[in-house]
This record gives structure tokens, sequence and C-alpha cells, in this order.
């Protein structure tokens, strides 16, 4: 049976109202709630039915993070995820993390886990890259199916279903693989308070980039963070002619 690995990471809650820093340096995260990224929700929840339904022996969870990351890996811990690993990533080192980083570390982990399966969110809601599968699969030189909305065990490996533009595509891959979760793929379970006390005992490693050999140095520098543009107000007009006018006058046509 395969073995799980399972990227979750701590994002501000969708609920919240972003907020940009004076400086422009980036969004205000102190004081703010966070909570596991909603994909991932999804990622661990399909890795957890793969285990349910005797396709997966183990589920581990992994988040790169603050000591705050703690609390996403047990809310994994307590939907029915196995163990966790947790490596800290703080201050300035945290603030540049970037996709290509979470990559080599997911990456480095499956080979010392002996993972067969690696699934995470298609992105998070955080910084909407959707880049840390197509890179972790690129590193680990495995097949993958992203953008999933259906993922089913086959002779050889996995039968995955991938949203796209044009509808749905479905794809074979053999094992190893890494798989990246979309919105219609499962609905996410809810943690039970005995499994919440649950998670509480279950094992969860620390380890360190450094570790793990991995180089966080930034490859990018964002330059600015700004709010959108204030939508301006509609009006509207009494028929056809001045609409045209008024497109006219603004550019439009």
């Amino acid at each position: 049976m395969a073995r799980v690995l399972v990227g979750v990471k701590r994002v501000i809650d969708y609920a919240v109202k972003i907020r940009v820093k004076p400086d422009k340096s980036g969004v205000v995260t102190d004081g703010v709630k966070h909570s596991m990224n909603p994909f991932d929700e999804i990622a661990v929840e399909e890795a957890v039915r793969m285990k349910e339904k005797k396709l997966a022996s183990e589920v581990i969870a992994v988040s790169c993070g603050p000591t705050q990351a703690q609390e996403t890996l047990r809310t994994a811990l307590a939907m029915g995820a196995d163990r966790a690993i947790h490596v800290e990533v703080a201050g300035p080192e945290y603030e540049t993390l970037q996709p290509l980083h979470v990559a080599k570390i997911l990456a480095k982990l499956s080979q010392d886990e002996k993972a067969d399966i690696v699934i995470v969110g298609k992105q998070a809601i955080d910084d909407d890259s959707n880049q840390t599968a197509q890179m972790t699969a690129a590193i680990l030189d495995w097949p993958q199916g992203t953008f999933a909305s259906k993922v089913e065990k086959s002779d050889s490996g996995l039968t995955v279903t991938r949203e796209i533009d044009g509808g749905l595509e479905v794809i074979k891959t053999k094992l190893p693989a890494v798989i990246s979760a979309d919105l219609r793929l499962n609905e996410p379970r809810y943690a039970t308070l005995p499994n919440i006390m649950k998670a509480k005992k279950k094992p969860m490693k620390k380890v360190s980039a450094k570790d793990l050999g991995v180089d966080l140095a930034p490859r990018i520098k964002i330059l600015s963070v700004e709010d959108p543009p204030v939508r301006q107000a509609g009006s509207i007009v009494p028929d056809v002619d001045t609409l045209v006018a008024k497109l006219k006058e603004g550019g439009h046509v």
C-alpha cells in the first residue's frame, strides 16, 4: 500500500479582510486569524479517504512555517493523518519563503519518508502561486496530476480526472506521483472533538530546512504590495444611444 505525504499551509483565514501594511511590503498578519489553506484541507481529506479505502498505509502531514504552523498540523492530524512533520521556518526567512523552497523541502521529505504519493492543494489562497505541486514533481522527476477533481486507483497507478479550461481531462499516472487537489475533488470533513483530543497524542517531528539541505535564499524580491484600485460607481443610462456615446467618451469603443 502507498504512503501519502500531504502538504498543508497556514494562511490568513478566508473570511478575514486583508489589510496591506503601510510600507507596502506585504499584508498585516499580526493578530489576524489564520487557518489551514482550504485547498490543502481537500488534499488531507483525499489522503485520509485513500487510507480508509485501504489504498494507503499511512498519511503524513507536512507544514513549513513558524511555531503556529503546528496548529495547522494538529488540524490535519484531527482529520485523520497519522503523523506530522513541522519544518520550522521563522522570521525573515518565512516572509520570503517561496514555492520553490517548499517544493525542494517536500521532494526531500518524500525521499526520506519513502512516500509513493504527494498531495497538495492546487494553490494557496494567500499568494495564489499554483506552483508547488508542479515544481515538486519536476524536482523528483515524478508524473503529476494537477487540478484533480477525481482520483481513482488503477492497476499501474492512478487515474486522475483534471479540471481544465475546456472541461475535464482524464490521465493515467504511474506511482510514485504528485497530485494537486482542485475544489471539486471532495468535501473535507470537520474534525470531531474526540479526534481533536487524539491528535494531541499523535507524533509530530520538528526539522529545519538546513537539516534537509535546502537553501532558503529568496529567488524573487517583492517590490510592492498594493490594494486593488477602488471600483468606480456605475450609472444607469436611458437608452442605447446614450450608452454608445458614453462608451466612446471613455475610449472603450
